[in-house]
């Protein structure tokens, strides 16, 4: 039993540290927390202590707000060594930027979510703000649709499964834009998963040709007419094949 409840105290902690990264904001209270991860107040302010305690977490003795402390930093600095996929590819994805203005994101796919590992804004006065760690659904954003697309409809049909979609979900739409995707090489979304928010997105494969990660173009909807879609998908077509043959030398291996 001991060994249970501690399992579940760590779960919990875990869940309390994503929340933080499911937020825009990086300050949250104690009530929003709890909130989030849907435990009483009193069982969150204890994890939050320990988490305290360890560094893991700061609290704000002012507002009483609560924000990621610097044990996370360490370990992030861990995270990136020189075969990551985040590292190998930001000098491209940063010649991309500076080529398009638009911010140019790096995604990877984690079960039914897709997760940005790498971001490099736009140079353009009004650009598309892009959080590094932040997850989102496959099934909306043009990144989503390529790992969709090329996962095939098996990837289509656990999704159906695994979320709770709307009862006027349109699956037979979603179908019809992996088949497109699938002729063009490249994705579309505008205005999907935020209003205002339109991007382009291309794949990035394996020496088998699998998708091992998603490229994408993102920006301002009113500079995404068919003549700008069209010149981001080609260039960032260009440079997603420079990138899949960069990660298939054989003397990297990717982690």
């Amino acid at each position: 039993m001991e060994r249970t409840n501690t399992v579940r105290a760590v779960e919990r902690s875990l869940d309390i540290l994503l929340c933080f990264t499911e937020s825009d904001e990086n300050k949250l209270g104690l009530t929003e927390i709890a909130r989030r991860v849907s435990l009483h107040k009193s069982t969150v302010h204890r994890l939050l202590s320990s988490l305290e305690s360890r560094g893991f977490v700061r609290r704000d003795t002012h507002s009483d707000m609560y924000q990621l402390g610097w044990s996370i930093l360490q370990l992030a600095s861990h995270v990136h060594h020189d075969q990551d996929l985040s590292v190998i590819l930001l000098p491209l994805m940063t010649e991309l930027r500076n080529l398009l203005g638009e911010t140019i994101s790096l995604y990877i796919r984690d079960g039914a979510e897709r997760i940005r590992i790498q971001a490099v804004e736009g140079t353009q006065a009004v650009r598309r703000v892009a959080n590094i760690g932040h997850r989102f659904p496959l099934y909306i954003g043009a990144s989503g649709k390529i790992f969709l697309a090329y996962g095939g409809l098996a990837l289509l049909e656990d999704l159906k499964h695994i979320h709770a979609f709307p009862q006027d979900f349109a699956f037979e739409e979603l179908t019809r834009q992996m088949n497109v995707v699938l002729e063009q090489k490249y994705a579309v979304s505008i205005q999907e998963r935020e209003l205002g928010a339109a991007a382009v997105a291309v794949p990035i494969t394996d020496h088998l040709g699998r998708v091992i990660a998603a490229l994408s173009v993102s920006g301002p909807v009113d500079r995404y007419d068919e003549k700008n879609v069209l010149h981001f998908a080609k260039e960032a077509t260009t440079f997603a094949e420079t990138m899949s043959n960069l990660i298939n030398q054989p003397h990297l291996i990717i982690r």
